[in-house]
């Protein structure tokens, strides 16, 4: 942990676990033995929907639904899931939440909750209870879900991790011993195997997940959307040199990712046409437990690492979070709360994320410790994705503008326009500049 991210959490965590030193000398926390119960009553007759995103990874929702079961089987409370596309979960629940009617519990992405905070049931009580218990929240999930530093409106889920997956044999065949580590190495790497035929690519549409490394471009160079202040200032000398950098990127890149979604890099890496992608641990989890040879050949070439640090000189991590909200017109708020309890509880949440294979990254210190994290050296990177994860807003306040920016996807066409050419990196910058103002009003 960088001591920033140290002293964020530090400062901002609720817990009161007790820090054990292990071989590696990093501090993992352990439930405190003495924490808070917290007494849900669920209401009688109560029966609950669910609207969730789609999975990437089988046993993400198979172990889910396992946790549905018991829960139901405890507590008599029939639960109905649905499943959307991660791109379709946020009109979705935008419609639910200015009708008044849908879904009890909706589990969505990023910041999404702050576009209406006033929807929202306060679950402050469940999540200081679950903060307490099980060694804090990280920093990233009290400026997504708990923005005004009192009440929560939402209760993290955990983050699918954002890091570079790419193929061991090939940048080996590209001149590179190990993977790079700084930006002018990495675009290096890129230009290396793209002479090779063995390309990169990633996503240059409106992908809820896998556009996030444009943030991470952003920020290596300095950029950020808005300042401490919230002022926007992405129209930057900092901006300009990260699109510049982007231009020289997307040549090296496989034709097609201007449009590319959420699965496209995937399928393409899977079907072999790239060798580098940015995802989450969905392409290697395919792959181990493909029942084709060639598949099962693949994954034992498969290798992940973090994305380089550039001219800033830190980490620059954008992650995919999710959050857990509950609708203020629910007819059954305790039984909701209740449910949520009981998924996050370690029992429940350890099971769910061993069945998804590390998928979703813990938002709760004391499940850094899960043995999933280590059966496989390859899904170490992931762990942390939510302890070093910067919002989607950085550096300003979180809220409606930040979400609403996110959401319309201000930078990923920023940078999308500026390496394909279709507009200078300066004129992107100042057409990303007056989108952006126009969420974030003075």
């Amino acid at each position: 942990m960088t001591e920033f991210n140290r002293r964020q959490f530090l400062e901002s965590s609720a817990g009161v676990a007790a820090a054990a030193t292990i071989g590696t000398g990093a501090a993992v926390f352990a439930p405190a033995v003495h924490a808070q119960t917290l007494a849900l009553k669920p209401e009688k007759g109560a029966k609950l929907r669910v609207l969730r995103w789609s999975r990437f990874v089988q046993g993400d929702i198979d172990a889910y639904m396992v946790n549905v079961k018991k829960f139901t089987d405890k507590t008599g409370i029939e639960v109905r899931v649905d499943n959307e596309g991660w791109e379709d979960v946020r009109p979705k629940a935008a419609v639910a939440a200015n009708t008044g009617a849908g879904p009890d519990i909706i589990l969505s992405t990023n910041d999404d909750a702050n576009l209406y905070p006033d929807k929202l049931l306060d679950v402050t009580d469940l999540a200081e209870y679950l903060g307490r218990k099980y060694g804090g929240w990280y920093q990233a999930c009290h400026a997504l879900l708990q923005p005004d530093g009192k009440k929560w409106i939402g209760v993290p889920l955990g983050a699918a991790g954002n890091y570079l997956v790419y193929r061991e044999s090939m940048v080996k065949a590209a001149g590179f011993d190990s993977f790079p580590k700084d930006t002018d190495s990495f675009l290096k790497l890129l230009k290396a195997l793209n002479g090779k035929g063995t390309p990169a690519g990633f996503a240059l549409g409106n992908a809820t997940g896998d556009c996030l490394w444009t943030n991470w471009l952003i920020w290596a160079f300095g950029g950020k959307l808005v300042d401490s202040s919230n002022k926007v200032v992405i129209d930057s000398p900092e901006t300009i040199k990260a699109l510049e950098y982007v231009k020289e990127m997307y040549p090296t890149f496989i034709p097609g990712t201007l449009s590319w979604l959420d699965p496209n890099n995937n399928k393409a890496f899977l079907d072999g046409q790239i060798s580098l992608t940015n995802n989450g641990i969905s392409i290697y989890y395919a792959a181990k437990n493909s029942p084709e040879p060639k598949l099962k050949e693949m994954a034992v070439d498969i290798q992940h690492a973090a994305f380089p640090i550039g001219p800033v000189g830190v980490p620059t991590e954008s992650q995919l979070f999710f959050n857990q909200m509950i609708m203020k017109y629910t007819k059954y708020p305790q039984a909701a709360k209740e449910f949520l309890r009981f998924m996050m509880e370690k029992e429940q949440y350890d099971a769910w994320q061993t069945g998804a294979g590390g998928y979703v990254a813990p938002p709760l210190a004391a499940y850094a410790a899960g043995a999933i994290w280590t059966a496989d050296p390859k899904h170490t990177v992931y762990r942390d994705a939510v302890k070093n994860m910067r919002p989607g807003g950085y550096a300003g306040k979180l809220g409606y503008a930040s979400a609403g920016a996110a959401a319309d996807f201000i930078v990923p066409n920023m940078v999308a326009e500026a390496a394909s050419g279709s507009k200078t990196p300066k004129e992107a910058a100042e057409r990303a500049q007056k989108r952006a103002e126009r969420y974030y009003k003075v």
